[in-house]
């Protein structure tokens, strides 16, 4: 694998989805990408909801902060994934071409057990991606 491949997971707020999706690429990736995650109006913290079920799983984000897309971010990316839209003024597939859309629900609001459901999808979502850059290569 080549390590100069930059992932790229983009949300509107990088509170939870695209945090949870940048976490589960490291973790399974094992260093063999760069691998960042943003949004096109960050919120000021993580979804603590986000946090606890990660945690559940072993993966701590504590001291992950939501960051703002940059444009660098998008012209460096080889890949860009965005993990789905509520906020249509300020998803960040507008801005971004040639992107992936996972679709998956936003989990501001949702439950513990809703939150858990997308942490799940987001994992599966990785696990095929991983095989499918693994493939490319």
């Amino acid at each position: 694998m080549n390590v100069s491949k930059n992932i790229l997971f983009v949300c509107v707020e990088n509170a939870g989805r695209s945090q949870m999706a940048e976490a589960f690429f490291k973790q399974y990736a094992k260093n063999q990408f760069n691998v960042v995650s943003a949004g096109t109006s960050p919120a000021s913290d993580l979804n603590p909801v986000v946090v606890s079920v990660m945690a559940e799983i072993g993966i701590d984000l504590k001291n992950q902060q939501p960051r703002l897309l940059l444009t660098s971010m998008i012209e460096n990316s080889n890949k860009t994934i965005n993990m789905g839209c509520v906020d249509k003024e300020s998803c960040p597939s507008l801005f971004v071409k040639d992107v992936d859309d996972w679709n998956i629900d936003d989990p501001k609001g949702k439950s513990i057990e809703d939150i858990r459901k997308i942490r799940d999808q987001i994992k599966n979502n990785i696990l095929n991606l991983l095989n499918s850059l693994e493939c490319d290569n």
